[in-house]
């Protein structure tokens, strides 16, 4: 069967655009021009789009531009963009040249290509609906690029506090489950002193929670927009009161607490916000990537590793290794988090490499940024669904460190003194015996006192209580 096409045109000339595409010539030398990352824009981007387009719309209605039938048309497929119905029809890629001006315009398209077929018109039929002269209207890529691209993010980084939140918790919860298993703990991946579990999993909550604040902060970061600005700042071509109404609408459609910058020129020049918020995620991706190394580090072996708690298998390991089973999303979410630490760098790059009035690498830092909270909130989720929740611990293999490890002696040396803790570790390193064993045997401590001393409540707590009495002992 043949194609049929309609012809549109540019300033450029004329490009064949498939006969009912809702894209038109502008999307047609897009996908010609940037055959790049071979990925679609951020649907999140696209859907912010589609926020900050029905704002404007609703200004240019209340101001008059439009009759009634067209401005609902326009609104209504704004709509749509917005609930996800239209990121189908954005095709350009990712990354692209002229600060976004591509994605821009692949929005427009659609927009009054939909808005026509609403009115029973078929798409191309500028006319009645234009992309620049209606959709467009008052607008500038310059303005509408990143007002989209702080909308998506804010939206994004609810979803990842959400999720740092949900991941804490669980942490919290193994942190109580786990509060009366004594081990080793270890500095230098040496044996250091006695710990617990349970203050183990609290460190990690601890540190998800510090990025969970930070991450709420974020939103202030990025709650003020250019919109209304139009090219550079200045508004040309954009109605007085156009510019001071656009940024209500936005902020009713969207239930954030958006505000115009006071000063659009600098809020279209300079995108060193994105930078900030980058590296906040940056420490995000850090706190994931040290637990999820602690993570197999613990559980590695099991039989000829540290093997104190076990993560819940998720699939076989091996094609050769028969019953070999991976830590398969704590190196996942490693993963995650290197690419995300990579993105922090292009973001740097690209907010550093802005000229003058416009920064022009717009498409690196929106697809770097949003993959960004969309790789970390997911990296969260798989975390503590796929593991955190089903963790287990090995207390009996924990136990048997405690009483052979000669780290033990350092949670005796209150109530024998240094040099008789230091005897019995070259003993016990010696002689093969446990500490345990020797301490008992030695009549240094009674088994109890040997228990209590290395019990969950004593290695837990602040100071020590015995430092005055070790005389009487």
């Amino acid at each position: 069967m043949t194609q049929k096409f309609r012809m549109e045109k540019d300033l450029l000339g004329e490009r064949k655009v498939p006969l009912g595409a809702l894209y038109g010539v502008h999307t047609v030398r897009s996908i010609e021009n940037f055959p790049l990352s071979r990925r679609p824009v951020n649907p999140a981007l696209i859907h912010a789009f589609g926020a900050v387009k029905l704002a404007c719309a609703r200004t240019n209605h209340e101001l008059g531009w439009w009759d009634e039938p067209k401005a609902h048309a326009i609104e209504q497929a704004c709509g749509e963009m917005m609930e996800g119905a239209l990121d189908g029809h954005i095709l350009v890629d990712a990354l692209q040249g002229g600060a976004g001006t591509s994605t821009n315009m692949n929005v427009n398209e659609v927009l009054a290509n939909r808005a026509l077929r609403i009115l029973g018109r078929e798409p191309g039929d500028y006319a009645a609906i234009s992309p620049l002269e209606d959709i467009n209207l008052h607008q500038s890529t310059n303005d509408t690029y990143p007002t989209a691209l702080k909308v998506a993010a804010i939206q994004l980084l609810r979803e990842l506090e959400r999720e740092v939140v949900s991941l804490l918790e669980e942490f919290q919860e193994k942190e109580k489950s786990f509060a009366h298993i004594v081990k080793i703990g270890r500095t230098q991946l040496q044996d250091a002193v006695l710990v617990t579990l349970g203050r183990e999993m609290s460190a990690y909550a601890e540190a998800f929670g510090r990025d969970r604040w930070r991450i709420y902060k974020c939103e202030e970061r990025l709650r003020v927009m250019n919109l209304g600005g139009t090219a550079v700042g200045t508004g040309l071509a954009a109605p007085r009161q156009y510019i001071f109404r656009v940024m209500e609408h936005l902020r009713s459609i969207t239930g954030l607490g958006l505000a115009r910058a006071e000063n659009l020129i600098e809020a279209t020049q300079n995108t060193d916000v994105f930078v900030e918020v980058s590296g906040i995620l940056k420490a995000c991706a850090s706190n994931l990537l040290k637990v999820s190394s602690d993570l197999r580090l613990l559980s590695s072996g099991p039989d000829a590793g540290i093997g104190e708690i076990r993560l819940p298998p998720r699939q076989a390991g091996s094609s050769i290794m028969p019953g070999k089973v991976n830590p398969v999303i704590p190196e996942a979410v490693s993963q995650a988090a290197m690419v995300v630490m990579a993105h922090d760098q292009s973001i740097s790059f690209a907010c550093s490499l802005g000229n003058l009035e416009l920064n022009a690498f717009m498409p690196l830092v929106a697809d770097a940024l949003l993959g960004s909270l969309d790789l970390l909130a997911n990296a969260c989720s798989i975390l503590r669904k796929n593991c955190i929740a089903g963790l287990e611990a090995d207390e009996l293999r924990c136990r048997q460190y405690v009483e052979s490890s000669t780290a033990t002696v350092t949670a005796l040396v209150d109530a024998i003194g240094y040099q008789a803790a230091q005897k019995v570790a070259d003993e016990a390193l010696a002689q093969g015996k446990s500490v345990r064993e020797l301490v008992v045997e030695g009549g240094l401590l009674t088994a109890e006192l040997f228990d209590d001393l290395v019990s969950a409540e004593s290695v837990t707590r602040l100071g020590s209580p015995l430092m005055k009495d070790r005389k009487k002992i």
